[in-house]
C-alpha cells in the first residue's frame, strides 16, 4: 500500500482517514452476512452426544439464519458495524503509512523492513480498537441474537439503543468488555492484513506485475488468508467473551481454559472457513475500493 501523494500534511492525513473509513465501510456492507455466519458458528458450543449442531458450515449457517429469521437477519449488526469501520477502519488503515514512516525515520531509503511493517500494523490496530471497541461489542451482541419466541421483544432493538441498554444493565465499562482479546485479535489481524498486503504487493511489483486490479485482488486475498491463519484462535475467544451477557466467562484466560477443556483445541478454529471467506472477501473489497478511491482523489 503506497502512501497518498503529498498535498499539505493536514489535508493529506484527513483525506487518507476518510478514504480508509469509506473503503472499510463498503467492505463491511458487502461481507457482513459471512461475518454473521462466523459469529453464530463461533458462539455455538459443543453439541451434546448424539445431537446435531444447529449451525453447520458457512453456507448452511447462512441458510438457517435466513430461513428462521429472514434474509435481513444476515445484516444484523450492520449499523454498529459501520460505526466500527468509520472509527476503527479509518484509524488502523489511515494511520498505517504515517506510523510506518515514523518507525523508519525521515532518512530511510528503499523498502521498509517487514518487521517494521508488522510493528506499524500492531500499533494502529491496537490504537484503533481501543477507541472503537464499544461498537464491536454491540455488533457482536446484535449478531448473536437469534430467532426469538413468538411475542418476545428484541433485547437490542437498534444499535443506538443497545449502547444505552448495556450501560444501564452492565455499567459503562461493560462497553469495553473483552477489550484484552479484542486488542490482541485486532492488533494481530491488522498487522497480518496490512503488512502482508504491503509485502505481497511489493513482491508482485518486483516480479514485474503491473499495478492494477489483478494485483490488488491477489494481494488482498493473500492478506486475508494470512490474517485468518494468525488470528482465528483469538477471534473465537473475542467473540465468545463479547457475546457473553450471562457471565459464562470471567475473562480472556477463563474463556481459553473452558473452551479448551470442554471442546478441545480445534474449537479455536471454529468458523475458519467463514472467517476466511469473510476476511478474504473483506480484504479484496476494501483494498480494491481503497486503491480506486485513492486514485480518484489523488488531485484533490
Amino acid at each position: 500500500m503506497s502512501p497518498p501523494p503529498p498535498s499539505g500534511p493536514n489535508n493529506s492525513f484527513l483525506k487518507t482517514l476518510a478514504c480508509s473509513a469509506f473503503s472499510a465501510s463498503v467492505a463491511e456492507i458487502c461481507t457482513i452476512p459471512i461475518d454473521t455466519a462466523k459469529v453464530r458458528l463461533q458462539l455455538q458450543g459443543a453439541a451434546a452426544a448424539g445431537a446435531t449442531p444447529k449451525y453447520s458450515g458457512m453456507v448452511g449457517t447462512m441458510v438457517t439464519v435466513a430461513k428462521e429469521e429472514g434474509l435481513g437477519a444476515l445484516w444484523k449488526g450492520i449499523t454498529p458495524g459501520l460505526h466500527r469501520q468509520c472509527l476503527f477502519g479509518g484509524l488502523r488503515i489511515g494511520l498505517y503509512e504515517p506510523v510506518k514512516n515514523f518507525y523508519v525515520g525521515p532518512d530511510h531509503k528503499g523498502d521498509v523492513p517487514l518487521h517494521l511493517k508488522i510493528a506499524s500494523g500492531l500499533t494502529t490496530g491496537a490504537l484503533g480498537i481501543s477507541i472503537a471497541s464499544p461498537t464491536d461489542l454491540v455488533k457482536v451482541r446484535m449478531q448473536a441474537e437469534g430467532k426469538l419466541p413468538a411475542g418476545a421483544v428484541k433485547k437490542y432493538p437498534s444499535a443506538m439503543a443497545a449502547y444505552g441498554i448495556i450501560v444501564k444493565e452492565e455499567g459503562v465499562l461493560a462497553l469495553w468488555k473483552g477489550i484484552t482479546p479484542n486488542i490482541m485479535r485486532n492488533a494481530v489481524i491488522n498487522a497480518a492484513e496490512l503488512a502482508s498486503y504491503d509485502q505481497i504487493k511489493s513482491g508482485l511489483i518486483k516480479g514485474g506485475m503491473e499495478e492494477g486490479v489483478p494485483m490488488h485482488l491477489v494481494a488482498g486475498l493473500g492478506a486475508g488468508f494470512v490474517a485468518v491463519c494468525v488470528g482465528s484462535p483469538v477471534d473465537v475467544v473475542k467473540s465468545r467473551v463479547m457475546g457473553d451477557s450471562v457471565g459464562a466467562y470471567k475473562g480472556f484466560l477463563d474463556c481459553v481454559v473452558k473452551t479448551m477443556t470442554k471442546e478441545g483445541p480445534f474449537a479455536f478454529y471454529k468458523g475458519f472457513m467463514p472467517n476466511f471467506g469473510r476476511l478474504g472477501s473483506w480484504n479484496v473489497v476494501m483494498f480494491l475500493t481503497l486503491e480506486q478511491v485513492k486514485k480518484a482523489t489523488a488531485d484533490m
